[in-house]
């Protein structure tokens, strides 16, 4: 393994609960679109390699991006999170080294929580590290399971195909993960959508993984809040608020 890095940052979504024709990503915050809060974090880690896959109206999100040492990559179909990364294995093509995964509509992950989620990767031998989070109310989120008493992930249920024992679990997925980049793109192969959403879920490859006898790590997050999604102008609000101080 080398310690060189990379990110690949899912950004193709409409987010039909925005009520709006703007792709989600453009949302803004304090006048600043979302994305580009993320994508500010990522330069300020020198990554040796950032690609955005972008989708739905992504000639805007390309143009609103194009300042940005990125690649941007089109996932024509959304298909799912599994889908979408596959989408960046041209553009990833003979990167051996380890991979972040992050969602361009979670603007303020932050550079500690980034490199927490390195470290722990490189000092675990992990092929796929989680960043999770402790929620008071998971619903609607995949869940953690680990291996009981450790910090090995066993797999990740979505809410929708989780059993009533599994929906008890209140620690989840927030979407951002690091890879051994080529295990990723392997996995990523054996992936199927035979599930409620009819989908490619990245979240999958974490069981396939693990199931092939590889490690795989699981660190929570110190601050819940900065793994808030934007789905709705309502939650867009609320996140404007937590971190005024920002701006």
């Amino acid at each position: 393994m080398t310690d060189k890095r990379a990110a690949i940052v899912l950004a193709a979504g409409k987010g039909k609960r925005m009520k709006s024709d703007l792709p989600k990503v453009l949302h803004e915050i304090n006048g600043q679109p979302i994305i580009k809060i993320l994508l500010d974090t990522l330069v300020s880690l020198n990554f040796d390699r950032i690609v955005v896959v972008v989708g739905y109206k992504g000639e805007m999100v390309q143009r609103a991006i194009a300042d940005y040492p990125a690649t941007v990559v089109w996932q024509r179909k959304q298909l799912g999170t599994g889908h979408a990364v596959m989408m960046a294995e041209e553009a990833m093509k003979g990167f051996d080294g380890t991979t972040l995964i992050a969602l361009g509509d979670v603007p303020f992950l932050s550079a500690s929580s980034i490199e927490k989620l390195m470290d722990t990767h490189r000092e675990s031998a992990a092929k796929a590290t989680c960043l999770s989070a402790i929620l008071d109310d998971p619903t609607g989120y995949g869940r953690i399971v680990r291996e009981p008493g450790t910090d090995i992930l066993k797999s990740i249920v979505e809410h929708k195909d989780a059993p009533e024992e599994v929906r008890k679990i209140n620690e989840i997925n927030s979407g951002t993960f690091c890879y051994d980049n080529l295990a990723l793109f392997e996995t990523l192969k054996a992936i199927g959508n035979d599930n409620s959403q009819a989908e490619y879920y990245l979240t999958d490859t974490i069981k396939l993984l693990h199931d092939k006898g590889l490690r795989v790590s699981v660190v929570a997050s110190e601050n819940p809040d900065e793994l808030r999604g934007v789905n709705s102008a309502e939650q867009l609000s609320q996140l404007g608020e937590i971190f005024a101080d920002r701006f």
